[in-house]
């Protein structure tokens, strides 16, 4: 249910700069570089975003899939809504683009339910390890969508991150469940969400992106959710507002940790959310992963790593232009 870190941070690292007619103190901080701090916080975010999919994973014992994601979503849009009231000076629905705004939201709503009912059927280590393949649709997606420009090299990165896949999923054994495709999708809708926010962060600041998403997800839930409606206890509610409460703070902590040091430093300590997961895994559900996800983690996270460098070199590349660096050196 909840991407990586590393992920969102090549497409979101650079502050969101406002409309020229806000005034200097609504504009986002500037970047420091103070590396062990962003650490600090991108450590603190792999908990509450591992405690959040273990939760989800929990609930969805007893509730069905979409009713779990409109929970969450309806917890993020009351944690975003002061942002939505009119004459409130956090006041942040203005917007450019209001339909991307929107398709961004409903992208960024499969995610999260492709996740959640992938996690229904499979071991949570296995699922998340899966889910990390998302910055290999990206760097697909960033050819025909933003028009860059992939070399060799990342293809090479690419190619490994999907071999780790397939070791994971082992199609054609016994082993392999249909569910298993659920998280590639969440992966592939990640990315959407992604894209289309980078195609926005020159003009709309993350607040507005935010809000949005929160309300796109609501609404489109709000319209499925009678259908598959389960009566939830209290247990259950409290359960899945603290889905929707841990993910959201962990996603805003990743954009405070990115503000203080660059993806290619912090990408390794994003990964250390697969350590959770199977720590909590084990303990809650007694799974423990099998020489196969491991061995396909592994594949995913090399892949992962040498992507987050490139990146670091493609920055530096372009360090006297005056524009945010693409995503995918």
């Amino acid at each position: 249910m909840t991407p990586p870190p590393a992920a969102a941070a090549r497409l979101d690292r650079a502050p969101l700069p406002l409309p020229e007619k806000k005034s200097a103190a609504r504009k986002a901080p500037a970047r420091a570089d103070r590396p062990f701090k962003g650490i600090a916080l991108i450590l603190a975010s792999t908990i509450f975003l591992g405690t959040s999919d273990v939760t989800a994973k929990y609930l969805s014992a007893t509730l069905p899939s979409i009713e779990i994601t409109w929970i969450r979503f309806l917890t993020f849009a009351l944690i975003m809504s002061p942002a939505m009231l009119p004459g409130s000076p956090l006041f942040a629905l203005q917007t450019r683009r209001p339909g991307l705004q929107l398709l961004r939201g409903a992208a960024l709503l499969g995610s999260s339910l492709f996740f959640i009912s992938g996690l229904r059927f499979l071991p949570i280590a296995e699922a998340s390890a899966t889910g990390f393949v998302s910055p290999l649709f990206v760097t697909a997606l960033s050819i025909f969508f933003l028009g860059e420009k992939v070399g060799l090299r990342r293809w090479i990165a690419t190619a490994v991150g999907l071999v780790g896949v397939i070791i994971i999923l082992r199609p054609g054994s016994g082993a392999f469940h249909p569910a298993a495709f659920f998280p590639i999708v969440s992966a592939l809708a990640w990315a959407c969400t992604l894209i289309m926010t980078r195609m926005m962060s020159g003009s709309e600041p993350a607040v507005t992106i935010m809000s949005y998403s929160s309300i796109a997800g609501v609404c489109i839930l709000s319209g499925l959710v009678p259908f598959v409606w389960v009566a939830p206890t209290w247990h259950d509610i409290m359960f899945g507002i603290f889905i929707g409460v841990a993910s959201t703070v962990g996603q805003w902590i990743v954009v405070l940790a990115f503000r203080y040091a660059d993806a290619s430093v912090l990408a390794p300590f994003s990964y250390t959310q697969l350590l959770w997961v199977s720590i909590f895994g084990f303990l809650i559900f007694g799974e423990l992963p099998d020489v196969w996800t491991v061995t396909g983690a592994s594949f995913i996270v090399a892949s992962g790593l040498y992507t987050a460098h490139r990146e670091r070199v493609r920055h530096s590349q372009l360090l006297a232009v005056p524009a945010e660096p693409s995503p995918n050196a």
